[in-house]
């Protein structure tokens, strides 16, 4: 049997007999009522050991749920066995969560996972492999940054630093960490840099497919510089199906924003600077072939090194940003001669997006601006001179202040007409202070 002895300061204790004889769990300040309970706890592991029977679930529920100072006080009486001590959790690291996270992201493209596996490779160039998660705080995320802005572009920084911030939203999700250390940074979206706009004219545009080897390499100029669309995604997904021959329009599928409502196709017109470049290639392709760009499809085929060597053999020097400053030529190129919301439409982006990364203001419409406003000036002038030299109408005259009070005093007035007319006097019957009779 198992007893509460009461020591003084409150203090209180519980005595029994064991298999290794007399022993005593030092309860400490706790109430009688505590201490009673605990004694039964004692009392039931007591006979259990005893008897050389299981403990029942319900102490066995709440032997387990005792925290550790506890249950040592407990099995260092030899009431009940020593706990198993836990295995030894090692720390996340840098390294294997963002493999893990990038290699679970099935629902992104090859692009998407490129991308992110080269924002995974800049951050453990810096932190290191076995870097702990938890380790990195918000400083070491600013230093970071710094770090990369030392040593490429603004927007390149801002892109590693997005999907940074990226993988360490997802451990918090996870309670791998309490905090986000690139939680705090700010402007990580990419900005447009004006700078590295290009207009390509179609003077150069011709020499450029001139220099392209075949056909089907002249269509993928033709639809980046007068169909506007991504290359190579939107490209390489154009079908023959997609082409619609009688009403000159041509479906494009992009994968780029098919994840957005209504953003898995659009519709642009058969261009007439691009229907030729189609119609050659179609003449040339062998009957129920499915896809239009099928020479170039292979994945080591990289179409920007490919157009490098062409812009180089036409004699021209290589432009920033290669296939998107020809979509973003076509763009600018239509906004002049259709409605904003129509040429987004056709190419598929917001007008946000359009006036941020694609409109170009060039030196022609400077250019533009200052001859319309010289002739507007030189006809505002003529304009002025003519109506100096032509003398006023007789009707357009107003009479003096006289003439008017004279009248006035005859019983004629005079009615002030609209803009334009002349004055007119008609003949009217003066009141005064009796009403009018009737004649």
């Amino acid at each position: 049997m198992a007893s509460v002895i009461d020591d003084p300061g409150g203090k209180r204790r519980i005595s029994f007999v064991g298999s290794q004889g007399r022993k005593t769990i030092y309860l400490g300040k706790v109430s009688r009522k505590a201490a009673d309970s605990l004694n039964l706890r004692v009392e039931t592991i007591l006979a259990a050991n005893e008897q050389g029977q299981a403990l029942d679930v319900e102490t066995a529920g709440w032997l387990a749920r005792r925290p550790d100072t506890f249950y040592k006080k407990l099995a260092a009486t030899g009431l009940v066995p020593p706990r198993d001590p836990l295995p030894e959790t090692k720390p996340t690291t840098l390294g294997s969560f963002v493999d893990q996270y990038i290699s679970g992201r099935a629902d992104v493209k090859s692009g998407t996972a490129t991308n992110l596996r080269q924002a995974r490779k800049k951050l453990v160039e810096y932190f290191g492999e076995d870097k702990p998660l938890s380790a990195i705080t918000p400083g070491d995320a600013d230093q970071y940054r710094q770090d990369l802005l030392s040593r490429l572009g603004d927007n390149t920084a801002r892109r590693h630093c997005g999907r940074a911030k990226q993988f360490f939203r997802a451990a918090v999700r996870k309670r791998l960490i309490a905090e986000n250390p690139f939680g705090d940074q700010k402007g990580l979206a990419v900005r447009a840099n004006p700078s590295r706009f290009y207009f390509l004219s179609r003077e150069d545009a011709q020499a450029v497919l001139n220099a392209c080897p075949d056909a089907q390499w002249r269509l993928i100029f033709a639809l980046s510089r007068f169909g506007g669309l991504r290359c190579p995604s939107e490209h390489l997904a154009l079908r023959w199906g997609d082409v619609d021959w009688e009403r000159n329009r041509i479906t494009i599928h992009s994968p780029k924003t098919e994840h957005h409502e209504g953003g898995e196709s659009r519709q642009i017109p058969l261009f007439p600077e691009l229907q030729p470049f189609l119609e050659e290639v179609f003449e040339q392709t062998v009957p129920g072939t499915e896809f239009v760009i099928n020479r170039y499809r292979n994945s080591n085929a990289n179409l920007r090194t490919q157009l490098e060597r062409i812009i180089k053999r036409a004699g021209l020097t290589a432009w920033p940003k290669l296939f998107q400053n020809l979509r973003s030529t076509r763009e600018t190129e239509l906004a002049q001669s259709y409605p904003i919301h129509v040429v987004c439409a056709w190419l598929g982006n917001s007008q946000r997006v359009a006036a941020k990364h694609y409109l170009q203001v060039r030196d022609e419409d400077f250019e533009r601006a200052a001859s319309y406003s010289a002739e507007s000036s030189a006809l505002s002038t003529e304009s002025t001179a003519q109506n100096t030299a032509q003398p006023p109408s007789a009707d357009s005259r107003q009479p003096s202040q006289e003439t008017h009070n004279a009248l006035e005093n005859q019983g004629l007035c005079y009615a002030l007409a609209d803009v334009g007319e002349s004055w007119q006097d008609r003949q009217v019957t003066p009141t005064g202070f009796e009403p009018v009779l009737q004649a």
